[in-house]
């Protein structure tokens, strides 16, 4: 088997074992306060207790819904703009200033808005998550759509092609590696919104969990609830990033990562 296909297999827990012995080395050498950071072995406690309780899977999926519904919101939307923005270059130009002050404007602060208009449930959530979710879609789309070169547009007329064939088969080729770049960042920006949501403004999910635990100062518990959450995170990354063996097969970065 290649070295580089075996090194990461080795390096990355070696990395994590060496941080952990770190961490614990350091906890008990200084005498660390439980309630300032837990040790690596309470954290692993508090860990598989949250794992045996059903209110922690109950909530984790109203997080992952949460989550993918904003994700699937964003990237469809997303994708629908980007092309549109990208085959009309004067509506591009004319809504680029919308466009960056939308985008650059905190998120976040717009949460309470959110509760008002949709409620404490999943849906200012979802909306949070699919917010955050559009805006590398939109881009890498509009991208995409730009990245078809001219000759290729006239190579498709020559062979009499119609505007649907043209679309399929070389425009939406095209797009697809960009959009699954956008969806990389996407994926970790719905993530993220579903949960800060929940921190700001949920009675349910993950980020409800971890908020009830700092209120009654459980740091172990809370420690263990990131832990999870970040877990659930990669998870949906890794999901994303291999789904481009299935979708994109022929491109670059797909060869890349087998050769990993």
């Amino acid at each position: 088997m290649n070295r580089t296909k075996i090194l990461p297999w080795i390096v990355t827990p070696s990395i994590v074992i060496v941080l952990l012995v770190v961490w614990q080395t350091f906890v008990v050498v200084f005498d660390v306060n439980p309630f300032i950071l837990p040790s690596p072995v309470a954290l692993a406690e508090e860990f598989g207790a949250l794992l045996v309780e059903p209110e922690t899977w109950v909530e984790t999926g109203v997080t992952v819904i949460e989550v993918l519904l904003g994700f699937a919101i964003g990237v469809v939307t997303g994708l629908a703009v980007g092309i549109v923005l990208g085959k009309i270059p004067w509506l591009e130009t004319s809504l680029r200033p919308l466009i960056i002050i939308a985008q650059v404007a905190p998120k976040v602060a717009f949460i309470p808005l959110f509760v008002i208009w949709f409620g404490f449930g999943m849906t200012s959530k979802v909306v949070l998550a699919a917010i955050l979710a559009f805006f590398p879609v939109m881009l890498n789309a509009l991208l995409g759509v730009r990245s078809v070169e001219l000759g290729q547009r006239e190579l498709m007329q020559s062979l009499n092609a119609t505007r649907l064939q043209t679309f399929g088969q070389l425009e939406l080729r095209s797009v697809l590696p960009y959009l699954f770049a956008g969806m990389e960042v996407a994926i970790v920006l719905a993530t993220t919104g579903a949960i800060v949501g929940e921190f700001l403004g949920g009675s349910s999910g993950l980020g409800a969990l971890v908020v009830s635990s700092m209120n009654s100062l459980n740091v172990a518990r809370t420690f263990a609830l990131i832990l999870l959450l970040s877990l659930i995170g990669l998870i949906l990354y890794v999901i994303v990033n291999e789904s481009k063996r299935l979708f994109i097969p022929w491109h670059e970065s797909v060869y890349a990562l087998q050769e990993a």
